[in-house]
């Protein structure tokens, strides 16, 4: 039997020529160098190596702390956020600069690097003599893997080449076509539907089992979930063909379905627990307090210095409502420009840093002059606020302690949402659909109570476009800095309005105990329609591939 491993990804091994230290100069080759042959070994019952390249096979799942650049999160290319220090490369994305040789958030290569090795894993592992359950498992893994990787791809490029199980080689023409991007949603909602029937069911295990981050059968469901929503939305359905929308919301009522995914009561907690009930699939890292030094406030010293990299802007603290759901526009929410942080939506401070809430033993300060807005040169808040979201439980400690910080990729509360829209699209033709888009959206709110009363603030009988401005809104305020928005508002194709404004950031003065609060602009975001709503092909993968189409746009 093969003893249980533990799928910690960071520990990075090289996948097939995975070399070490030096040679002698008699060796006719370097000895230290392991082959496919080593790597897939008939003789190595327990599969050490073999497990060793699955490992390094889960390290291209997505990992959103570092989508960027180093410790960049893809929302500082929104509304939601702006990156602390003025001429980061985030604005290469946020101010319309990309280009096919300017490029962030560039995939292209590393993916199709993953694709080849996950293609030569399943092509050679039949070889290593372990028990047939597990080799069927590992399997099951990698083509999830590989599925992944290819909707990262198209939900960035629209339609790319589809390898399936080719591995190809210099003797081959590499001349390749892109495959429509309709082909290749086909080809990640087939091979879910081939991996819910083997991969095994999440058993919801202690969260100090070593099994707890492999792939189950619920991110298949979930990755289905995903795609066809995707493939539904206006984006990529100009002609808003129902059934697109009635595939969406079947793969979503499947993963309901399941019976086994929930809510989570404690919303801080389910980013801080390696398992829970509501993840469906993270991006397992070590313990750390890595998150916390390189966002909070900057106003701490050594052993808890922050360097506050992300800015969330005005505008997204503007869309949290009230505790009693009423946006902050309607006169009747209570809203009170001179206190605005007080009874509001609890996700806001789950979610932000403002003036005044506590964080390790002293209260935050980002009025003019405060400890974390003193002004001068330091890297600090540019909007009045610092991203508190991720974060372990520090108000009231006196120095961070290694927590866990594992990137979430599905979960349930995304499953939900996907219900929803899809019910509330399908609603024209049946109008009691909104009553189920209704009630997922009452089941967010009711979580931890985050907005208070019976209806949690939701207007009864809405039409089909104030729910979906409804659920619009949801996703904004529950998956902030999750990468939802960047993508949410391109597959809505409301990016030429939603991403050219102005950003706006809250300026504080103190008098004595007083306060005055002064929305200010800070910075703007621009979005060149319609090129944008892709990535461009990378130049170079235009130029050495004569089959290759670059996007709409694009073009040199």
């Amino acid at each position: 039997m093969k003893t249980k491993r533990n799928p910690l990804y960071l520990t990075l091994f090289l996948l097939f020529t995975l070399t070490q230290s030096g040679c002698n100069r008699y060796e006719a080759e370097p000895i230290n160098i392991r082959t496919i042959d080593d790597v897939f070994d008939e003789m190595d019952i327990n599969g050490f190596f073999a497990d060793q390249a699955l490992n390094h096979i889960y390290t291209y799942l997505p990992n959103g702390y570092n989508r960027i650049t180093s410790n960049t999160f893809l929302d500082v290319a929104t509304d939601d956020a702006i990156f602390s220090r003025v001429g980061h490369n985030s604005e290469i994305l946020s101010q319309a600069r990309q280009s096919p040789v300017q490029l962030l958030d560039d995939i292209w290569e590393d993916s199709y690097v993953g694709l080849r090795r996950i293609n030569i894993f399943l092509s050679k592992i039949d070889r290593v003599p372990m028990e047939e359950e597990i080799i069927t498992r590992w399997k099951a893994e990698a083509r999830f893997i590989r599925a992944m990787i290819y909707f990262e791809l198209i939900k960035r490029y629209g339609g790319v080449p589809l390898l399936r199980d080719r591995i190809l080689s210099l003797d081959d023409d590499l001349n390749i076509p892109r495959d429509s991007y309709e082909e290749c949603v086909q080809f990640i909602v087939d091979e879910c539907d081939a991996l819910k029937d083997i991969l095994p069911v999440d058993p919801n295990i202690a969260s100090n089992n070593p099994f707890i981050g492999r792939i189950y059968r619920g991110a298949a469901y979930a990755l289905k979930s995903r795609t066809l929503l995707y493939a539904a939305s206006p984006l990529h359905n100009p002609t808003n063909d129902m059934q697109k929308w009635q595939a969406a919301f079947d793969a979503a009522e499947d993963m309901i379905g399941l019976d086994h995914y929930a809510l989570l009561g404690n919303r801080i907690n389910l980013f801080l627990q390696r398992h829970n009930v509501e993840v469906i699939l993270a991006y397992q890292r070590m313990q750390s307090s890595d998150i916390e030094r390189n966002h909070a406030p900057v106003g701490y010293s050594a052993p808890n210095a922050s360097a506050g990299l992300t800015s969330p802007t005005q505008n997204l603290v503007d869309a949290f409502p009230m505790r009693n759901g009423l946006p902050i526009t309607d006169p009747l929410s209570g809203y009170n420009p001179d206190n605005p942080y007080n009874n509001r939506d609890l996700r806001l401070t789950q979610t932000v840093f403002h003036n005044g809430v506590n964080w390790l033993n002293r209260a935050v300060e980002t009025f003019d002059g405060g400890r974390d807005r003193p002004g001068g040169v330091i890297t600090q808040t540019r909007t009045g606020y610092y991203l508190r979201k991720f974060m372990g439980a520090f108000e009231t400690n006196t120095d961070y302690a290694n927590t866990h910080h594992n990137f979430v990729i599905f979960r349930y509360a995304e499953i939900l949402l996907n219900y929803a829209e899809a019910a509330n699209e399908l609603s024209h033709t049946n109008p009691a659909l909104r009553t189920v888009a209704y009630n997922q959206l009452l089941a967010i709110r009711a979580r931890q109570s985050v907005v208070s009363g019976t209806t949690r603030g939701l207007k009864a009988n809405m039409t089909q476009e104030e729910m979906r401005t409804a659920i619009q809104l949801e996703r904004r305020l529950e998956f902030a800095f999750e990468e939802h928005r960047f993508w949410d508002v391109r597959r809505w194709k409301i990016a030429e309005t939603e991403f050219n404004k102005t950003l706006t950031g809250m300026r504080i003065t103190r008098t004595g105990t007083n306060y005055t609060y002064t929305v200010e602009p800070v910075s703007s975001i621009s979005f060149a329609a319609p090129q944008m709503y892709l990535y461009p092909i990378p130049l170079a993968e235009v130029l050495k591939n004569d089959a290759m189409v670059q996007n709409p746009g694009w073009q040199q």
